[in-house]
């Protein structure tokens, strides 16, 4: 059933959306640049590596040594706002309908955070990950990771269809509010560097 919805709900979106989509296209490649798409690996369910798709909202610039700067002097306005609509996150309905993730489910983070896991932590990723999740609708980037972990870890064991119904409406009164977007002096979040045990 979590699959049927799945791909009826994505291939809906995808299709009544296509117009926004192209705007939102047109929009970066304008104030942006190429490319308009961000990929990258990401964890997927039992820990599996998948390329995760959402529009680009940052530049590439790079410091005199050639790295990155930090994520906060690379979002532009464009992005910030893409961001601040959860607009950017709408190119995951095509890995929702490769299979690959879940409309709701703990969100995939980075591939570098497997080996930080606890062991408790890591039954994350005993499900799918999900382009919204009981964390996302609970506090998103203002929690911090435990918090963030134990929401995750909740929605493991009581997953349900109702739950999911729930979270989904959650979700779209969170971006309509523009809820929990980042954290203070970060882009979105800061980074994981594990749990003190």
């Amino acid at each position: 059933m979590k699959r049927i919805i799945d791909v009826v709900v994505a291939l809906t979106l995808l299709i009544a959306g296509s117009p926004l989509f192209l705007l939102i296209y047109g929009l970066i490649r304008w104030k942006i640049g190429a490319p308009v798409v961000f990929r990258q690996e990401r964890p997927g369910l039992y820990g599996q590596p998948f390329m995760l798709y959402k529009f680009r909202t940052m530049t590439e610039e790079r410091d005199e040594h050639g790295v990155l700067l930090p994520d906060h002097l690379r979002l532009t306005k464009t992005g910030a706002f893409i961001r601040k609509l959860s607009l950017d996150e709408l190119p995951q309905l095509v890995n929702v309908l490769k299979g690959e993730i879940s409309l709701v489910g703990p969100r995939p983070l980075l591939m570098e955070y497997l080996q930080m896991y606890t062991e408790e932590q890591a039954k994350r990723h005993l499900v799918k990950p999900g382009i919204t999740g009981w964390a996302q609708v609970n506090g998103r980037n203002t929690l911090s990771w435990e918090e963030k972990f134990t929401y995750d870890l909740w929605y493991v064991e009581h997953q349900s269809f109702w739950l999911d119904m729930k979270i989904l409406w959650m979700t779209l009164l969170k971006v309509i509010k523009t809820e929990g977007v980042q954290q203070p002096n970060h882009a979105t979040a800061e980074k994981f560097k594990g749990t003190d045990t």
